[in-house]
């Protein structure tokens, strides 16, 4: 629940950060951004018509706000309203786009071919790469899947091995075709939110993703950061709703959720908030007295995140 909830803030704050609410700070890191700008006023906008459909159950609130959203940006920059702004809405150049690189595939290869030439370094990268998508998924299955309500009461999901099959297979084929890791979203729990429980949902999202591939000039130009930050952030509040169930009571459960959704966020990595996490749930239990409660499953966890946070490793 506390990686679910992680999760949440993470994808808020994903929201505010694409929109400019929410801005870097060389004093104090991160500050509010200039509210009176187009980019935060149209993402503020839209935050307040996405709540106000959920508020109202009407179905598809986030895909009629996104919709909405965009339209109200469009029309702002038309108007001169923050024309010349990336985070705004713009009308695109061109409708369908043909332009496929296939160099980069080639590129990778020869990249993958250096790489054998010192198979220690080799090794190090795989582990480290095998190491955060792990534990990345894992933090994004659970949150989303808890979430739609596929997590029994010992805590388990049926069927989450095929989900890991899926992701790996997926990771491998995508960096061949050079692109960005195709891997476990936590974008995607705006599909839950939206009410997608089967696999169809995802089946039919996979298909409008290949069709958006020839309309890339109008979808990048009508849904920027701004547009779509509404609808991280209404998933983000969805998704803390989960905290309720939290054994607050306990300090040794209270203590790790809050330092997995404080460093979840400020480190801005799932695998690290999942890391301390469980690197602190460890710790304040043996404090405890009843560290033989502990599986031996979470202390192999607790070392090995322990060597990642502190040497790397």
């Amino acid at each position: 629940m506390g990686i679910g909830a992680a999760i949440g803030f993470f994808l808020a704050f994903l929201g505010l950060k694409g929109a400019g609410i929410i801005v870097a700070d060389p004093s104090t890191f991160v500050s509010l951004g200039a509210m009176t700008s187009a980019p935060a006023l149209l993402a503020l906008i839209g935050i307040l018509i996405t709540l106000i459909f959920y508020v109202q159950k009407v179905p598809g609130a986030v895909f009629f706000g996104l919709i909405i959203t965009a339209i109200i940006g469009l029309l702002m920059t038309v108007l001169g309203f923050g024309a010349g702004d990336p985070l705004m809405p713009s009308i695109p150049s061109q409708v369908i786009s043909f332009n496929f690189d296939t160099s980069l595939v080639g590129g990778f290869l020869a990249g993958f071919g250096e790489l054998f030439k010192n198979i220690p370094n080799l090794i190090m990268i795989l582990f480290s790469l095998v190491f955060v998508t792990f534990f990345d998924t894992t933090g994004t299955l659970l949150g989303i899947a808890n979430q739609a309500g596929y997590i029994d009461e010992e805590g388990e999901i049926e069927g989450i091995e095929k989900a890991f099959l899926v992701d790996a297979i997926s990771g491998v084929i995508g960096s061949f075709c050079g692109t960005s890791t195709l891997t476990a979203y936590v974008e995607s729990a705006t599909g839950v939110g939206a009410g997608g429980r089967t696999g169809l949902a995802a089946i039919v999202t996979g298909i409008l993703f290949l069709l958006s591939v020839f309309f890339a000039p109008t979808v990048l130009a009508l849904f920027t950061s701004t547009v779509t930050a509404a609808a991280l952030i209404m998933v983000g509040v969805l998704m803390i709703m989960q905290l309720k169930d939290v054994q607050w009571d306990s300090l040794v459960v209270s203590a790790s959720v809050f330092m997995t959704i404080i460093m979840m966020v400020l480190t801005y990595s799932i695998s690290l908030g999942i890391a301390w996490g469980f690197v602190t749930y460890t710790v304040a239990t043996i404090a405890t007295g009843k560290f033989k409660e502990i599986s031996w499953g979470i202390y192999v966890l607790a070392i090995i995140f322990f060597l990642y946070l502190f040497f790397g490793l």
